[in-house]
């Protein structure tokens, strides 16, 4: 076919033509849909007042073995029916470089004596400038290492110029698309194409394993493919010699295997630059994650000798990344000032390195890693610190450095991760650290003790309560007897000691402990946020103890010192302070005061979440939201309390377990939102699944096992089966009274309840007993203004005027009313079913332990 009779580009099934030295098409190539869209977007693209005939060249760059020269080949093969030339030129070598060019010239029509290479090479820059006899041409530089090889043989005119290579360098040249390893998804969905049969969950641990490298599946799943081999033998084999697997199976379109590829590129930059190669040794004992470069320069902190002269010259080291980058040895991120060694090349390099070599190398990693810590993973702006550490702390195996400062330093990464939130992950590495260090030093060693003591903190936060307390009840003390009862160390564990004291449901234990913690924690801490921790649990201590006054009183102060000592309302535990307050004065009877505050407290953090200090679905979030579709609820606005209530529950069902104390009290909330706002049949599915779940959580005979009867007796009532109501009313009431007292404030709550099913069971002469003497204990505890008061109060004038008693009824009703309408307002849902002369109920919302 004659140049002239071809179609006009774009045809359907229109070919090239001129389709030169085009690897074959890889039948396996898979994904990338993204990166082929972006690179012809960019490839269409004309510079911003560049006339029609400027080309934009892209260079496709990333890491030997991700796949650049796959993404050409299938860029060029999809997009072949648009371009007249497709041509393929290898420059990896400079010599070829032109040889490649040259050869295009008679595929061009262009007559020039093949042995003057430079006047072919010429004549065709000059055509494809000029756009004759093509104007739509793809010239592709496939491996070009650096910029300077292409000097002057870059063409210009109307066509596309690619260029694939590893260096980085490229970035400052031209228009840069980087090329990352596959996803997840896409490893997968190459595995199961190489490799017929293969589960996905296999392909799923391959891919991990192979750090979804495409070069490294690729190899994979030809040995696989070709021999039978399973995932499992397979990964055995890779663990026994990494070296050997990763050399085995060369793919036909790529020269070397990922092993001889690295290699070169790791021999080079030796003989460059020798300080880049001990840079990337030590780099091949960090985590596979991003490594900031600060690590490196603030190592000369740590480490001795010649390393150190190193890194203390930022020239040098800026020189020595820029060479790992060069020969794509690293990933360097500039913007974030961080490098990356991926997984398969940190293996190969430690598997190069004598025990001596690799012990040092590691140790050295330790000790850089010891002189980053903040040393403060109490403090919210050290978390991103942290989070950047975690990886390359477990990576590294600092839990088995000896140094005394690399076990602070995975102590403090530990209880980042508690902090934080992440408690599973938190739970593994405490395990790990307790099971080496008590085979180093013994069960009663500091740190193994501190880590116990996280642990528990830990266990506790998953709802596993029971161990959370055969542990640190033991290792409380141990650390009394090793460390001494006012040890900095003892008193963190102490503090953890109320709250399981709290879950097995004895809060006059836990406020006896905390009453006496406290004190201990001001004199050894002074203003420290475990002083802030102590002074908390005492104040939901006060609180459980229907000390509720108490309990708003001591809340407000540590509100205010928190404030001060963070300097402002913006700070996580401040914030945190505002909702527990806020819960405080809900407690003590000022709902319209409680829902201003929980407001206010979730606006600020939902402004933490979006800033990034706090995350959607982290416990304290969480908690707030809670707090605040009580408040709502109670006071008044109840579509708005079963709106959040909906969305927190939801919120708890992603990170806790069915049976988790947290979540059961987000679904006890939610049901009684339900019931607030009538949608009956919902309130009882919730509630009653949720109640049953309460036992099997904390204990048969918890008082918040009791509590929540409460709950699913009222909608029992609201169903109108008032005798089930009754039967649930008095179980609640025998256990509240058995496990807290007939005094207490659940207690009374209860009995006003049963009240009132013993009174529309047609009992009313007991229920006036009832009333009368709870109204007493009432007023006594709460405060004749109390909200719970004035229910009671309600009641009792109800049963009153039933007994004939008018005059008596009349005053109280009166007395009622005024208060209520100061209290809550004339437009409180409460307010109004009283002034109508509906009785009022109680629910339970369990507080937070």
């Amino acid at each position: 076919m004659s140049v002239e009779s071809v179609d006009r580009p774009g045809a359907p099934g229109r070919v090239p033509a001129v389709w030169g030295h085009v690897p074959q098409r890889n039948k396996n190539f898979t994904g990338r849909t993204n990166q082929l869209s972006e690179l012809r977007e960019r490839l269409m693209a004309r510079r911003p007042g560049g006339s029609a005939t400027a080309v934009v060249p892209q260079a496709v760059y990333g890491l030997g073995g991700v796949g650049k020269t796959q993404l050409a080949m299938e860029y060029a093969y999809q997009y072949a029916h648009e371009y007249d030339v497709v041509w393929w030129v290898s420059a990896d070598q400079p010599g070829l470089i032109r040889a490649g060019l040259a050869a295009l010239a008679p595929r061009l029509g262009l007559t020039v004596a093949l042995d003057r290479t430079e006047d072919a090479v010429a004549a065709v820059l000059d055509a494809l400038r000029q756009g004759t006899p093509f104007k739509n041409w793809l010239i592709v530089f496939d491996n070009a290492e650096q910029p300077e090889s292409l000097t002057g043989l870059q063409p210009q005119g109307p066509g596309h110029l690619l260029i694939t290579s590893r260096s980085h360098r490229w970035q400052s040249r031209v228009d840069t698309l980087e090329i990352a390893v596959f996803t997840r998804a896409e490893s997968v969905e190459f595995l199961d194409r190489r490799v017929p049969g293969i589960q996905r969950e296999g392909a799923d641990r391959l891919a991990e394993a192979l750090g979804d490298l495409p070069l490294a599946l690729e190899q994979a799943g030809a040995l696989q493919a070709e021999s039978g081999i399973g995932v499992d033998d397979y990964l055995e084999l890779f663990e026994e010699n990494a070296r050997q697997v990763l050399s085995e199976n060369l793919v036909a379109d790529y020269p070397h295997s990922v092993v001889t590829t690295w290699n070169l590129a790791r021999d080079a930059v030796g003989r460059q630059n020798p300080n880049a190669l001990e840079l990337l040794r030590r780099c091949a004992f960090f985590g596979a994650e991003p490594i900031a470069r600060d690590l490196f320069s603030n190592g000369k902190f740590a480490l001795d000798g010649d390393i150190r002269d190193f890194l203390s010259n930022k020239y040098e080291l800026a020189r020595a990344t820029r060479e790992l980058g060069r020969y794509a040895l690293a990933r360097i991120d500039n913007s974030a000032n961080t490098l990356q060694v991926h997984r398969l090349m940190q293996r190969l390099i430690r598997d190069d390195l004598s025990e001596a070599e690799a012990e040092r190398m590691e140790h050295d990693v330790h000790l850089i890693l010891t002189v980053a810590d903040p040393n403060d993973p109490e403090n919210v702006d050290t978390w991103p610190a942290y989070a950047d550490l975690y990886g390359h702390v477990v990576a590294s195996g600092v839990v088995h450095c000896q140094n005394p400062e690399s076990r602070e330093l995975f102590i403090n990464v530990v209880r980042y991760l508690y902090r934080s939130g992440a408690f599973s992950a938190g739970l593994a590495e405490a395990d790990h650290a307790i099971e080496h260090w008590t085979q180093d030093a013994g069960a009663d060693d500091p740190n193994v003790l501190v880590m116990c003591g996280i642990k528990a903190d830990l266990l506790w936060m998953t709802g596993r309560y029971a161990e959370a307390y055969e542990l640190r009840r033991p290792t409380l003390e141990s650390m009394r007897r090793t460390l001494g009862p006012e040890h900095e160390a003892t008193l963190i564990v102490l503090n953890g000691r109320g709250a399981d004291l709290r879950i097995r449901g004895e809060f006059r234990a836990a406020l006896e402990l905390d009453e006496e913690s406290v004190p201990l924690h001001q004199a050894v801490f002074a203003e420290h946020p475990f002083t802030f921790y102590a002074l908390n649990n005492l104040a939901i201590d006060y609180g459980l103890n229907s000390r509720y006054e108490r309990a708003l009183e001591q809340r407000l102060q540590n509100y205010e010192a928190l404030r001060i000592f963070y300097g402002g309302d913006d700070h996580v535990l401040v914030v945190t302070a505002k909702s527990q307050l806020a819960q405080d004065q809900r407690q003590a009877g000022l709902y319209l005061q409680g829902r201003e505050t929980a407001e206010q407290a979730y606006r600020l953090c939902n402004e933490l979440v979006a800033r990034g200090r706090l995350f959607e679905l982290h416990p304290l979030t969480l908690a707030i939201a809670r707090c605040l579709a009580v408040n709502r609820r109670k006071a008044g606005d109840f579509p708005g309390g079963l709106v959040l209530a909906r969305e927190v529950y939801d919120k708890y069902t992603r990170i806790f377990a069915p049976d988790h104390p947290d979540r059961l009290a987000a679904a006890i909330i939610l049901g009684n939102a339900l019931r607030a706002e009538n949608e009956t049949d919902d309130a009882v599915d919730r509630i009653e699944r949720t109640v049953s779940r309460y036992g099997e959580a904390l204990g048969a005979d918890h008082p918040y096992t009791h509590g929540n009867l409460l709950n699913l007796a009222l909608v029992r009532r609201q169903e109108n089966n008032l005798a089930e109501a009754r039967e649930l009313l008095e179980k609640a009431l025998a256990g509240l009274t058995r496990s807290l007292g007939p005094e207490h404030h659940y207690t009374l709550t209860c009995v006003t309840n049963l009240a009132t099913a013993v009174s529309e069971s047609g009992d009313v002469e007991a229920a006036q007993r009832m009333g009368e003497s709870t109204l007493t204990h009432f007023r006594s505890l709460l405060g004749p203004n109390h909200p719970h008061t004035l229910v009671c109060a309600t009641n009792y004038s109800l049963d009153l005027r039933q007994l004939g008693r008018a005059a008596e009824a009349d005053d109280l009703y009166a007395e009622t009313i005024d208060r209520y309408q100061k209290v809550l307002g004339k437009e409180h849902p409460d307010v109004l079913a009283a002034m109508n002369g509906a009785r009022l109920d109680f629910d339970f919302e369990p507080p937070a332990l």
